[in-house]
C-alpha cells in the first residue's frame, strides 16, 4: 500500500540570523566597524557550514503549519557531523555522523545494534498523520530488512510541532520508556492514529495507550505525565530539531544526507543502500 502523497507547497524554514551593515562616512573608528562585520560574517559562514542552510533538511516533507495542513518541501541535506574525535568512544557519533547520534546501548528511543554501521536518525511528532503512516507501513520493513541483520540502527527524536498535546504525547512515550515500553507505546499510538488530521491527546487517552502497550505500573506512568524533566526533554529535542533546520515531519537523516515524508519503502531502501558501503 503506497503512502499518501502530500500536496506541494512553498517551502518554510526557520529564520536564519542575518547581519546588516550601514556605510558611514568620515566617522573615526570605521576600520574597527569593518573588522567587526568581517568577524560576524565569518561566524555566519561557520554556522552555515554546520547547518547547510535553513532549507537543507527537507525533502517532500510533511510541513508543520498552524492550520494543520500538510505540504511538500524540496530536497536538502543535513549538516556535516563534528570531527571524528568521538569515533573511538563506546557511545556518541562516529566520524561522518550527525552530532546528535547517540549510540547508547541503554537508549529506550532506539531500535537495533549500537554497533550498526548505519544510524538512521528520525524525527516524529505523535500527532502527525504521516508519521503514523511511516510507523505502520514502512518502519516494519526497515526493521525486517536492515535492523534485524545488524546493518542499521534507528534513533528516534520526538518533537512537538503540533502544540501542547504533541508534547504531552511525547512525554507519555518517554514515561513508558522509563518502564521499558517506549517502542511498544509508539506502536500503539500510531496504530490508533486517524488517517488524516492531528488527533487529540487528552490524559485519559495517553493512559489507555499505556495499558494497551503493557506499561507495568500505570500509577507511576500517570504521575510521570506531569514530570517537568520529561517535558523539558521534549522541548529541548524540539528546539534542537529546529536549530538543525527540521521544520517538517517525519524527517530522516543518515550522515549528511536526508529524506522526509512517508515515502514509498523503495525510496528508503535506496536511501539506506546507497550509504551502507560508505559506512562499512
Amino acid at each position: 500500500m503506497s503512502s499518501p502523497a502530500p500536496t506541494p507547497a512553498p517551502e518554510s524554514s526557520p529564520d536564519r540570523p542575518a547581519g546588516t551593515t550601514t556605510q558611514r562616512r568620515r566617522i573615526p573608528g570605521v576600520a574597527w566597524a569593518v573588522i567587526a562585520v568581517i568577524v560576524g560574517l565569518l561566524a555566519l559562514v561557520l554556522a552555515a557550514q554546520f547547518l547547510e542552510g535553513d532549507d537543507a533538511l527537507a525533502d517532500t516533507a510533511v510541513e508543520t503549519t498552524d492550520s494543520g495542513e500538510t505540504a511538500a518541501t524540496p530536497e536538502g541535506t543535513t549538516s556535516d557531523a563534528e570531527d571524528g574525535a568521538a569515533a573511538t568512544a563506546a557511545e556518541g557519533p562516529r566520524e561522518g555522523e550527525l552530532p546528535i547520534v547517540r549510540r547508547d546501548a541503554d537508549d529506550p528511543m532506539a531500535i537495533g545494534s549500537v554497533d550498526a554501521p548505519v544510524v538512521l536518525v528520525e524525527w516524529i511528532d505523535y500527532r502527525c498523520p504521516f508519521c503514523a503512516v511511516y510507523s505502520t507501513e514502512i518502519l516494519p520493513t526497515i526493521e525486517d530488512e536492515y535492523v534485524a541483520s545488524g546493518q542499521v540502527r534507528i534513533e528516534i527524536n520526538d518533537v512537538s510541532f503540533f502544540g501542547d498535546e504533541s508534547e504531552d504525547a511525547a512525554v507519555a512515550a518517554r514515561a513508558a520508556g522509563e518502564q521499558g515500553k517506549y517502542l511498544e507505546y509508539m506502536t500503539v499510538v500510531f496504530d490508533n492514529a486517524p488517517s488524516s488530521g492531528h488527533p487529540d491527546m487528552p490524559a485519559e487517552k495517553l493512559i489507555a495507550f499505556a495499558e494497551d502497550a503493557g506499561v507495568p505500573d500505570i500509577e507511576q506512568f500517570t504521575a510521570d505525565l506531569d514530570r517537568e524533566d520529561l517535558h523539558a526533554a521534549v522541548q529541548e529535542s524540539t528546539a534542537t530539531a529546529q536549530q538543525l533546520g527540521v521544520s517538517a515531519v517525519p524527517f530522516f537523516a543518515i550522515g549528511t544526507e536526508s529524506i522526509s515524508g512517508a515515502q514509498p519503502v523503495d525510496v528508503f531502501r535506496q536511501f539506506i543502500d546507497a550509504r551502507l558501503p560508505e559506512a562499512s
